[in-house]
């Protein structure tokens, strides 16, 4: 008796990298949470479609500790993907899986070549993030501050809103820069590995090499311009292009990358 055997179908797997939020908690909670909301409420919809990993090293000494971290999320609306610096045992099949081997960086204070509303230190919203064995990238050469458009600054009963956040050396690799109140303008590049996001529209007078996420509080308004376009990810009001999205012809060139609709467009400028 002859069987005939049926084929077997490949099977195809993709690695895929995704970006999250990690958030970490610290003593006293009541306070913490207390400046979470605060902030949340400056950036409404924030935490809607963001990923986070929770890293309960500082806080939490037992499950209970994380159960309870976990419910004050749950009431705010905030998904938690994953937990870090939890024991294995404390993690219930109803939690969060237990994530390891993410690159650890540390908060900073914010340089002082770093003006704006975030000159004086890292408010919450404002923070220039980077691990300790971040390389310095050399810097670029000087543009012309007028080869690339500028937004004007909001205007409220007839004055001008400080809404911008200013920094005038490189951002290096591994460095992440966040400033969901307004624009981020960077006179140098940003090295490929590092991250800005901000709340309104990115402006980068070098080469953009890293990521750079605008409108991320939910601003479909806001734009991404380079002076020399070599990004690996432009991301605004949650749409995304990575390298392999965007253009050939487009790398080296100065570019500018805006919305229509649910559709983002990228162009060369001039």
């Amino acid at each position: 008796m002859t069987i005939a055997l049926r084929p077997r179908l490949p099977i195809r797997f993709r690695g895929r990298s995704y970006l999250a939020l990690v958030l970490t908690p610290e003593e006293p909670l009541d306070a913490w949470f207390a400046g979470l909301d605060a902030w949340a409420a400056q950036s409404p919809g924030f935490f809607r479609t963001r990923p986070v990993v929770l890293d309960v090293s500082g806080v939490a000494h037992e499950r209970e500790d994380v159960e309870k971290l976990l419910a004050g999320f749950g009431e705010r609306g905030v998904r938690v993907v994953g937990l870090e610096g939890a024991k294995p045992s404390w993690v219930t099949p109803e939690m969060p899986p237990l994530f390891t081997g993410g690159k650890v960086v540390d908060v900073e204070a914010v340089p002082e070549t770093v003006s704006g509303p975030a000159a004086n230190g890292p408010a919450p919203g404002g923070v220039v993030t980077g691990g300790p064995d971040a390389a310095p990238e050399s810097a670029p050469e000087p543009a012309a501050l007028n080869d690339m458009p500028r937004m004007e600054p909001a205007t409220r009963g007839g004055h001008q809103e400080a809404a911008s956040l200013l920094i005038e050396e490189p951002v290096r690799s591994g460095a992440s820069v966040f400033f969901p109140q307004g624009d981020v303008t960077v006179l140098g590049s940003v090295a490929s590995g590092a991250e800005i996001m901000a709340g309104g529209s990115i402006h980068v007078y070098g080469a953009l090499r890293g990521r750079a996420i605008a409108g991320c509080g939910g601003n479909p308004r806001a734009r991404i311009f380079c002076r020399k376009m070599e990004a690996e990810l432009l991301a605004i009001d949650g749409l995304y292009k990575t390298t392999e999205d965007l253009a050939p012809e487009l790398r080296g060139k100065p570019i500018q990358a805006w919305l229509e609709g649910d559709a983002m467009k990228v162009a060369a400028l001039g």
